[in-house]
């Protein structure tokens, strides 16, 4: 089975066709980064009318490059939510001209169940159910996937997301945009030790985050240096910022894999990326005998396939949807 998947949550256009949900025929992206770099940040606006000029092209590549016409093409896949609305909206109404032109079933799939996807391309041994840390520029979530299309959140942040506060990390230390690789390599240049930053709890869930502490507190870090002339050693800042986030993530992660009893872990999302975070990750699983899945660099990050392959998967469980589907700015991974 042939799905031509989009995705268009946030500054990445992406078009895809899977084939039953494991193989990749073709992956076309066309990235907005250097476009938001200018100002440091994604503009919304913006973001939706680059989607609008580059889907329609974009899918023929797709297509093109798979080696398939439009009738080999049995079902369209569509990230229906969680992102920008705006961005959202024009890859799924796209998608939506598209299965209605065909004449093929429409499928809504939620993004952070497609980067967990993201996994089943990688690993064809892959299967549920297992416990998946999904960390993305939006979204941060410990999940309990006890099958393709049974999820269950676990914990989550109470506020902002891991990739966000790497983002706003990057801009206050002079790094571009988008920050996570950048914030990488230079917390690579040090062995950190250098400043203490906010570990925060929340009383009474255990499993869940919080970020918003750590991310003001880098913020008046670098503001105080600047405004009083101190010498702000950037690199211990980005590796103390780094491990802080991997303090956060990695302890609550291994306590929900001893309280679900799950013998396997799936990360996923754009921060899975984090050699720092991946390393942490690798170390606690090989000392609680937990079978760890790390997605390959170039699945970490928003792609159609993922979208494709997931869609699979939703198509299988009977999760087709009409021409009334709406697009969501938040929507909970099981609904």
């Amino acid at each position: 089975m042939k799905i031509l998947g989009f995705e268009s949550t946030c500054d990445e256009t992406a078009v895809a066709v899977v084939e039953d949900g494991r193989r990749v025929l073709s992956d076309a992206i066309a990235s907005q980064a250097d476009m938001h770099a200018l100002y440091g940040g994604v503009v919304p606006e913006i973001a939706s009318r680059r989607h609008v000029e580059a889907i329609a092209a974009l899918t023929e590549k797709a297509l093109q490059d798979a080696g398939c016409s439009r009738s080999d093409i049995d079902a369209v896949a569509a990230a229906y939510a969680p992102g920008l609305i705006g961005a959202v909206l024009v890859g799924l109404s796209f998608a939506k001209s598209v299965a209605w032109a065909l004449g093929i079933p429409l499928i809504p799939v939620h993004h952070i169940r497609g980067h967990i996807a993201a996994n089943y391309l990688a690993f064809p041994d892959l299967e549920p159910p297992f416990l998946a840390l999904a960390i993305s520029g939006g979204n941060t979530l410990l999940v309990d996937v006890a099958d393709y299309t049974n999820m269950h959140i676990l914990g989550a942040t109470r506020d902002d997301a891991a990739g966000e506060c790497f983002d706003k990390a990057a801009r206050v230390l002079g790094l571009s945009y988008p920050g996570g690789k950048p914030m990488d390599e230079l917390a690579q240049q040090s062995a950190g030790g250098v400043y203490r930053l906010p570990h925060a709890h929340v009383d009474g869930a255990p499993l869940d985050m919080s970020f918003s502490g750590l991310k003001t507190a880098v913020v008046n870090l670098a503001h105080h240096a600047e405004q009083t002339g101190e010498r702000l050693d950037r690199a211990a800042l980005a590796r103390d910022f780094t491990q802080a986030v991997s303090d956060t993530l990695v302890p609550r992660t291994m306590e929900a894999v001893r309280l679900t009893g799950r013998k396997i872990l799936v990360a996923a999302g754009g921060v899975a990326a984090n050699s720092i975070i991946r390393a942490n990750l690798e170390q606690a699983c090989r000392e609680q005998g937990c079978k760890l899945y790390l997605p390959p660099l170039r699945l970490c990050g928003d792609n159609g396939s993922m979208i494709a392959a997931q869609g699979y998967y939703e198509y299988r469980a009977g999760h087709a949807a009409g021409m009334e589907l709406n697009a969501y700015a938040t929507r909970e991974i099981s609904e």
